[in-house]
């Protein structure tokens, strides 16, 4: 414990207004110890109650009224307060720098000491299956001093904001580029709704091969299929050669291959397996900090193969006093979280309902167990196969969701597949698409048809005309 440290952020506290406003919501009781931690509580309850800082003798009177510190505390307490209200000039910057760094270095101390306390079964509420939700927390602890954006004074970083280049993830695929102004932004979740077979891991697969090829870090994290088979598909994707072609490679040829593709980027891919349904973001995030620490790995997109076989950190344990829907919206809430807190997007998949393998056409409706995904989702699209489009090699995607640009614009398109090569390519020759409204294979926008949005009647728009 430095005590020096606990008494510089407890002087600031009670001297240093700014300093106090910026870090005191930030601040928990438990970083400090004996009559450190009793006077923190007192600056807290006066500030709650006055709103301003206290002088040293309206503290000392506080103290005695109220009646909270141990006699010892009490004159420990008496002997330092002259000592601790005597200002000290510190840089602000400075001092903030290191108070946060001082709150995480006390939320990691504590939480491993709680660790502790639950391995030994002396914990009065928690088992060993919290202890990495306790070591997440520690380590999620930080300062955030923004305290908003002010419309009218802000107009100046509004303008620019609107006229910067946002950082993107561009797929290789022309329509997906129109449809997300570019690529897919930072701090999103996005996610592709299929069938089983359908292409939901070809299509991430393909995305990440591509994302490799950029030059960009990705990491691949699978709870369906094994590392290998996930990395056999990216082979087959990137050595442009079928995949059941790939075992008669030889050694020599192949590494020479993966060598050609390694020498073309400064990107690496990592492929991570977990078992179906164990993972959690407390996972997630205990892997990347440990890629950053023993590879100097951070990715600039993350795949999660796929969302509907995860684990929620929020409500694991709770057996079936949860419903599906809430447990999904949930699992969907936090990776987008985990997407915001290492500022990189997350594409993910969903399965359709039982109903929607065998639709032509795919809707919100078909979202499998939650229709809290499109609620939480910056994009989201269906992925639609059938006989007819099977032929011509093509798979149909359809919008069902986009923050980034007006869903009604592309609403559909196709996309060739060489299922082979787990390849994906823009369509061309879409002339070739049949133009059937009945089946839904139209460009025209279509209205939600879920039951929980309402489905506006087309016939009431006959006759609408926009004003010159």
């Amino acid at each position: 414990m430095n005590i020096n440290l606990e008494q510089t952020v407890l002087r600031n506290l009670l001297t240093n207004d700014e300093y106090m406003r910026k870090v005191l919501p930030f601040i928990s009781p438990d970083y400090f110890e004996g009559v450190y931690k009793g006077l923190f509580k007192e600056v807290t309850k006066f500030v709650a109650k006055y709103n301003k800082l206290p002088t040293l003798e309206s503290f000392k009177i506080e103290i005695d009224e109220e009646n909270s510190l141990a006699d010892d505390q009490y004159r420990s307490a008496i002997d330092l307060l002259p000592n601790i209200f005597t200002p000290e000039s510190e840089n602000l910057e400075w001092l903030i720098t290191r108070t946060e760094k001082w709150c995480q270095d006390r939320a990691v101390y504590n939480a491993v000491m709680e660790s502790i306390s639950i391995i030994d079964g002396k914990h009065a509420t928690m088992q060993k299956n919290a202890i990495p939700d306790v070591l997440s927390k520690a380590l999620g602890v930080t300062f955030d001093t923004n305290i908003g954006h002010d419309y009218l004074e802000n107009v100046d970083g509004r303008y620019d904001f609107y006229h910067e280049q946002e950082e993107r993830i561009p797929f290789d695929l022309d329509y997906f580029n129109q449809i997300t102004k570019g690529g897919l932004p930072n701090k999103t979740l996005n996610i592709a709704l299929a069938g089983t077979g359908v292409g939901k891991s070809l299509f991430m697969c393909h995305v990440a091969a591509s994302a490799l090829s950029q030059g960009r870090n990705a990491l691949y994290i699978t709870m369906e299929m094994a590392e290998e088979r996930i990395a056999e598909r990216i082979d087959a994707n990137l050595l442009n050669i079928p995949i059941d072609q790939l075992e008669n490679l030889s050694k020599t040829m192949f590494t020479d291959k993966v060598q050609q593709i390694a020498a073309k980027t400064q990107g690496k891919l990592i492929i991570k397996e977990y078992p179906t349904g164990q993972a959690n973001t407390a996972h997630f995030r205990a892997l990347l900090n440990e890629l950053k620490l023993k590879k100097n790995f951070v990715p600039e997109i993350i795949f999660i193969d796929y969302l509907n076989i995860c684990a929620s950190s929020r409500m694991k344990g709770m057996g079936g006093a949860i419903n599906s829907y809430s447990y999904i919206k949930s699992i969907a809430e936090e990776l987008r979280g985990l997407a915001v807190e290492f500022n990189v997007p997350i594409m993910s998949a969903t399965q359709t309902t039982r109903s929607g393998y065998s639709n032509d056409d795919v809707g919100l409706e078909d979202t499998s167990e939650s229709f809290g995904l499109p609620a939480t989702a910056d994009l989201m699209f269906a992925l639609i196969s059938n006989e007819e489009l099977n032929n011509l090699g093509k798979i149909m995607v359809k919008q069902l969701k986009n923050r980034y640009n007006d869903p009604t614009r592309l609403n559909r398109f196709t996309v060739k597949v060489d299922r082979s090569k787990m390849r994906l390519e823009d369509d061309n020759d879409e002339e070739m698409i049949p133009s059937d409204p009945d089946k839904g294979y139209d460009d025209k926008p279509l209205f939600d048809k879920t039951s929980s949005g309402q489905r506006i009647n087309q016939e009431n728009f006959k006759n609408f005309k926009m004003e010159d």
